[in-house]
Formats: structure tokens, C-alpha cells, sequence
């Protein structure tokens, strides 16, 4: 864990590009909030609610936290994609973008790491931060919805998910 961390922090002050970061990262960011500034910008952070307020505190409900979210994309300069019902992505302009896509049944082991992959693989192929975010939730979403059509929402798995992307792309 010592070794993921060092690595993680290391990492933060050698890199010059946008990166993706989710789960143990947001983690070890909450746990040396003073490494936030070292975070690439336009970087996107993944954080679901409480990894969200782990990393920059509780807020008393839905629309403080939305605040608290633009005003941290802002303030760092990254784009935050906050996962929930309705997944929000705030840019470092201050704009926020709400998801259409998505269902209950994505609520499942797994299928933040699809999402987290489908964003740093639209990143990887050049789409600038705020697409790849905005395009990889809709995708994710559209995929799930595709894939709860068929087979439904109960018994979803992110790799049902992930069969369906190709599908969303079309």
C-alpha cells in the first residue's frame, strides 16, 4: 500500500499530460489532499459520492455538492466526474454536465471500472478531457440501458456492459 502511494505521488509531480484517475488513487489523494495541486491539469478525477467526500469534504446535500464539485474542477483545473443516478461532470470553466443515460441496474461491482476504462481509452485516442468524460458517460450509460433492454436491470453485470458498447457506439 506505502509503495502504491509513493508510486501514485511520484507519478503526480513527473507527468505533463491529462490522466484518469479512480478509486485507490482518489484514496490516497484524500489521504494527502496537498498532492491535489500536483495533479496534471485537465486531468479527470472518477469519484463516486463518498470517495467525492472523502477528497473534499461533506456537504449538507445534493446542491452543495454540486457547488463544491464546480468549484473544485475550477479551482484545480480538472474535470470531475462525479458517478451517481445521474452522473455530473463539471469542467474547469465552471460548466457542469448532466448524464441522460444509465439505469439502477449499473449500480453493480465493476462498472465504474468500465466506465473509468471507456474514459482514459477516449483520452488515449485524443479526444480533449471534457469529451472524453462527456462522451465515455454517455457511451457507459447507453451501453447499460442497451444492455438492461435485453436482459434486465436485475441481473446486469458490467461485463454485460461491456458487451454492449460497440452497439452504443453505433
Amino acid at each position: 500500500k506505502e509503495a502504491t502511494q509513493e508510486a501514485l505521488l511520484t507519478l503526480l509531480t513527473k507527468v505533463d499530460y491529462p490522466i484518469v484517475l479512480d478509486a485507490d488513487a482518489l484514496n490516497i489523494l484524500s489521504k494527502n489532499r496537498d498532492h491535489l495541486k500536483n495533479i496534471p491539469p485537465n486531468s479527470i478525477l472518477t469519484p463516486h459520492p463518498k470517495e467525492f467526500q472523502r477528497l473534499f469534504g461533506v456537504t449538507d446535500n445534493d446542491f452543495e455538492r454540486n457547488d463544491l464539485q464546480r468549484s473544485k474542477a475550477r479551482e484545480l483545473g480538472l474535470v470531475i466526474v462525479l458517478k451517481g443516478a445521474n452522473t455530473c461532470i463539471a469542467t474547469p470553466d465552471g460548466n457542469c454536465y448532466f448524464n441522460s443515460t444509465g439505469n439502477p441496474g449499473m449500480g453493480t461491482a465493476g462498472t465504474g471500472d468500465v466506465l473509468t476504462g471507456m474514459i482514459t481509452g477516449l483520452l488515449a485516442q485524443g479526444y480533449e478531457s471534457e469529451q472524453a468524460a462527456i462522451l465515455g458517460v454517455y457511451l457507459h450509460g447507453l451501453a447499460g440501458d442497451l444492455a438492461a433492454k435485453e436482459l434486465e436491470q436485475e441481473a446486469l453485470l458490467a461485463g454485460d456492459v461491456i458487451k454492449y458498447i460497440g452497439k452504443a457506439f453505433k
